[in-house]
């Protein structure tokens, strides 16, 4: 294997999964240390409602970041399942022209697991898009529950693993911390 150092990037695919909080914001990370260093990233959203503008979205905006919320809100507590399957599915189209475009260093799937969890897209698709991806190309996947396909198939996958969170003693989710 050729390290980047030597001229050659290889692609990794991370996953962040688990049921602790983290997984969204250490892809974040990821994308901050990736803009320092003049890569071309984007971040898609399966699950943020189109209109989002969390201070992770001002934040891309203000930067020239590409990030694209795709979805409809909390899924799980979803009126319409039908047309949350509906919006996956069409973010993963776009997924898909982003994971092939060798102009991007890092595509960032944030709570993709999710629509592999829900059963809205089949794993080995995704898998087969990730392996046809251009061989330089980083993709980071985020959120609970990640087939053990897809945790079998990633170069680093972490686990975020809940001690003690605040919700539990009533405290609700604070600006700048959560959203």
């Amino acid at each position: 294997m050729t390290s980047e150092r030597s001229g050659e990037r290889r692609g990794l695919v991370i996953v962040n999964t688990g049921n602790g909080k983290g997984k969204t914001t250490a892809a974040l990370g990821v994308l901050l240390r990736s803009w320092g260093q003049g890569l071309k990233i984007c971040m898609l959203q399966f699950i943020k409602t189109k209109t989002s503008n969390y201070g992770e979205n001002r934040a891309a905006r203000k930067l020239g970041i590409e990030m694209v919320p795709l979805g409809a809100g909390f899924t799980w507590l979803s009126k319409d399942i039908e047309h949350d399957k509906a919006l996956a599915r069409e973010g993963w189209e776009l997924a898909k022209t982003r994971l092939s475009d060798a102009a991007y260093d890092i595509v960032i799937l944030d709570e993709l697991t999710y629509l592999l969890a829900y059963g809205w897209l089949p794993v080995e698709e995704v898998l087969a898009a990730l392996r046809d991806r251009p061989p330089g190309m980083h993709v980071v996947i985020t959120g609970r529950n990640a087939p053990q396909e897809l945790v079998d198939d990633a170069d680093l996958v972490t686990e975020m693993r809940e001690v003690k969170h605040p919700y539990r003693q009533g405290i609700r989710a604070q600006r700048g911390l959560e959203f």
